[in-house]
């Protein structure tokens, strides 16, 4: 092609026709070629999930940076303590026993944990612990949380130091779940496990066998609202708690954390509520025989 521009350009030459000025060459249009890389870096930010800086974002809002509630107890454990009058929760009576001796609310200690799984094993740790007993004419909720995996030695130490030789342990599930789970976590830092020779009370098996077939399941949501009456209100369900812990040590965004501690300290008050509830409306033979 350069071959026959330059003959040309000689036959114009010696026909005596003036050459026009050389005209710059147009380059190619580099518009679409750049369009079409910005939208395809639009489609990769979207599916890693990048954001371009400077905006922020909808997960990234000024609710994300509220501080942490509670108190820093050890490198990488905070303790949060609330307590709650008779004005709050109506006076629970000492249970009927099926051999009729009453026993001391004071002993009692409602307890859940919230976990980085449902699978259970040693891959599966406890972040956060909360645990309500009473105190005098008091509800006393007591939670403690992790903010880095460090910490999960001193949480489990301070539950330990929570509990008595005589406490009694009221649980929803926790004979099947959160004790071996814990007895796991104790065997891995090295400590004794301080569950082992307690008495136990799991409330899910006394509401199955009272319960069962009235509604879809005997969840403890479920129990909670139709039994109780207690409706949650922005509630963090419980299985997305492990998400909400792995965005706190990822990117410290701490607000589904601390739904997540709302979520706990709801769970351990209603089973407070949920214990007196059948000892005052179910007959002692129709729960406490299968607790």
């Amino acid at each position: 092609m350069s071959g026959l521009v330059e003959k040309l350009r000689r036959l114009r030459h010696q026909a005596g026709v003036q050459a026009a000025a050389p005209v710059a060459a147009i380059p190619a249009p580099v518009s679409d070629a750049l369009a079409r890389i910005g939208d395809e870096r639009q489609r990769l930010r979207r599916l890693l999930d990048l954001r371009p800086t400077g905006k922020p974002s909808p997960r990234t809002s000024v609710r994300a940076t509220l501080p942490l509630r509670g108190e820093p107890i050890a490198p990488g454990l905070y303790a949060v303590e609330q307590r709650y009058g008779a004005e709050a929760l109506s006076p629970l009576l000492p249970p009927r026993w099926p051999d009729c001796a009453p026993l001391a609310r004071a002993r009692f200690l409602c307890f859940d944990t919230e976990t980085t799984g449902l699978a259970g094993g040693s891959g599966t740790r406890a972040f956060m612990i909360g645990a309500a007993d009473w105190v005098g004419h008091e509800l006393r909720v007591r939670q403690l949380y992790l903010t880095a995996m460090s910490g999960e030695s001193a949480m489990l130490a301070a539950f330990a130091r929570w509990l008595r030789p005589d406490t009694v342990l009221i649980s929803y599930n926790g004979r099947s779940y959160d004790a071996p789970l814990l007895a796991v976590r104790y065997r891995l830092q090295r400590q004794d496990n301080p569950l082992r020779d307690l008495a136990h009370v799991d409330l899910l098996h006394p509401v199955r066998r009272v319960y069962r077939g009235r509604w879809e399941n005997c969840r403890l949501a479920t129990i909670e609202r139709h039994v109780l009456r207690i409706v949650r209100e922005d509630d963090l369900p419980g299985s997305e708690a492990p998400a909400a812990w792995r965005t706190f040590l990822r990117d410290g965004r701490s607000t589904d954390l601390m739904r997540v501690l709302e979520h706990n300290r709801q769970d351990v008050v209603t089973l407070a509520r949920l214990l007196e509830h059948m000892d005052q409306n179910a007959t002692p033979t129709a729960w406490l025989t299968s607790a």
